[in-house]
């Protein structure tokens, strides 16, 4: 798998857009950040929209850009989705997809057909666009970025103009998206629930540069500069589904490190999910606990501490296993345990959060 090297700088009246990492070549990598925090303008370099003072980019092997060098949008083998489809309302659906697939003049990886039925847009083919819903029209979209053979597909924010609904039903297509596309996605979100459930690798910005990056779960697991994937640090969790309890309503997940019971979701046994732990659900014991309310109870040892935002707070990295999950305990808490690294300790977690 080659990598894809970024290096770019843009300088605009108050803001200053100054990156330089390395992007996997594969997977799905969320660009992660408050409005302003330079997402866009970065994917925007990447397609060429943009064109910074300084910088390289070298997408698998091939320069795009450098002090000598200079592809342009339509030389660039991407797919670029933004945040609402303008599609073509003189044509139909099929019309608009092929209107794309012709201009682009390769050979296509994603093929229109695969394209059509990874986004599950058969049946709306020969409709017109105003006859669609919003989750539809961006499934069409979607599927006229693939339908052009891109060697990677940028995604500005697909689901921002959507409501609840609607992002519901076009988030099943996504998934598929990140199981059966063999090109990297470059993914801009400020939607934690979205970076849970679909990034492999996370980037998170702020104020227009990279303040970390990395895996996904190796990121969010991070205590020297901890990331608020929403309202709280916490970590995300790759898990399969073990057993359903019907007589309860739950379901057991396993993860390497232990399982944990979260509501039934009717996800069906077998299947892989992600879910998502927050540091204010995590408490640590010593000892096994007694009678509680709490039913997921593991085993671990304190790998690390750091301070958090409260003076009154700290964060605590326990070792689950292979796997990694956060705790917030007052500092007196911690004094009173005796919390230290390498210290054996029962965890209890009080809530998960199932990634659908």
């Amino acid at each position: 798998m080659s990598d894809i090297e970024v290096r770019c700088k843009l300088d605009w009246p108050g803001f200053t857009l100054d990156v330089d990492l390395t992007l996997p070549g594969r997977g799905v990598t969320a660009l992660f950040g408050h409005s302003g925090s330079g997402k866009t303008s970065l994917l925007r370099c990447l397609a060429g929209l943009e064109k910074p003072g300084h910088g390289r980019l070298v997408f698998k092997g091939q320069t795009w850009q450098d002090e000598h060098t200079w592809l342009p949008t339509h030389r660039r083998p991407l797919g670029y989705v933004f945040q609402e489809a303008s599609l073509f309302p003189h044509l139909n659906i099929l019309g608009n997809l092929q209107f794309g697939q012709k201009r682009s003049g390769s050979a296509a990886r994603v093929g229109l057909d695969q394209a059509i039925e990874l986004l599950g847009i058969g049946h709306l083919l020969a409709r017109r666009p105003d006859t669609l819903s919003g989750g539809e029209r961006q499934r069409v979209g979607i599927a006229r970025a693939l339908a052009v053979g891109p060697e990677i597909l940028l995604m500005d924010e697909p689901l921002a103009a959507l409501d609840l609904k609607r992002k519901q039903e076009i988030l099943p297509y996504l998934e598929r998206l990140h199981d059966e596309l063999a090109i990297p996605v470059i993914y801009v979100s400020h939607s934690p629930d979205e970076v849970a459930r679909l990034a492999d690798h996370l980037v998170a910005m702020d104020n227009g540069r990279v303040v970390a990056a990395g895996p996904l779960g190796e990121t969010l697991a991070r205590l020297d500069l901890p990331i608020r994937l929403g309202e709280d640090v916490g970590v995300v969790l790759e898990a399969t589904v073990g057993t359903i309890d019907s007589a309860w309503h739950l379901a057991r997940v396993d993860f390497p490190g232990g399982s944990l019971w979260t509501r039934d979701h009717d996800v069906p046994a077998g299947r892989r999910v992600r879910v998502r732990v927050l540091a204010r659900d995590v408490s640590l014991a010593l000892g096994e606990p007694g009678s509680s309310s709490i039913q997921n109870n593991l085993e671990g040892r304190v790998e690390s501490l750091a301070d958090d935002d409260h003076p009154g707070l700290l964060l605590v990295r326990v070792e689950v296993g292979t796997s990694r999950l956060i705790a917030r305990l007052t500092r007196r808490s911690a004094a009173q345990l005796g919390i230290a690294p390498g210290l054996p300790v029962r965890v209890q977690v009080k809530s998960v959060a199932l990634m659908e």
